[in-house]
């Protein structure tokens, strides 16, 4: 009787915007994320994002993760480390929490993507360019 007349999805609503930390936390994190989900907490990775489950969503939006506030509104895909990327993505089924990947003495850390920053990777170039570039005249 209470599905007929709506009063479940109310209910969810409710435990959603609890679950977000009331109503200001629900709204922040609308904001960022355009989403607002319900799910278990399955790990935590060492950048501080969370990562969620819930099997009764469709497959593909069954698993997320919530980046660090840190990051703010200025986050990718890059914050995401090997391990986690592929549970998020369906290649394994049990979480870097339970099976601890695979380490190998010559794998370096996680790093973000650093492309369109002033600490991007430039190649040093020993050649001289073909074309060179055209230079306004200056206004006096």
């Amino acid at each position: 009787m209470a599905s007929y007349f709506g009063l479940d999805k109310l209910v969810k609503a409710v435990r959603i915007i609890r679950n977000h930390g009331g109503i200001r936390g629900a709204l922040y994190q609308l904001y960022r994320v355009d989403d607002l989900k319900d799910g278990t907490l399955v790990g935590e990775d060492a950048l501080g994002n969370k990562y969620y489950e819930n099997k009764q969503l469709l497959l593909g939006r069954d698993r997320w993760v919530i980046y660090h506030p840190r990051y703010g509104m200025d986050y990718d895909g890059s914050l995401v480390p090997a391990e986690w990327f592929g549970w998020l993505h369906h290649k394994t089924d049990k979480p870097p929490t339970e099976v601890a990947p695979t380490s190998y003495g010559w794998l370096s850390g996680h790093t973000e993507n650093k492309t369109g920053t002033e600490e991007a990777y430039v190649p040093y170039s020993t050649t001289k360019p073909k074309i060179e570039a055209w230079v306004p005249p200056k206004r006096i």
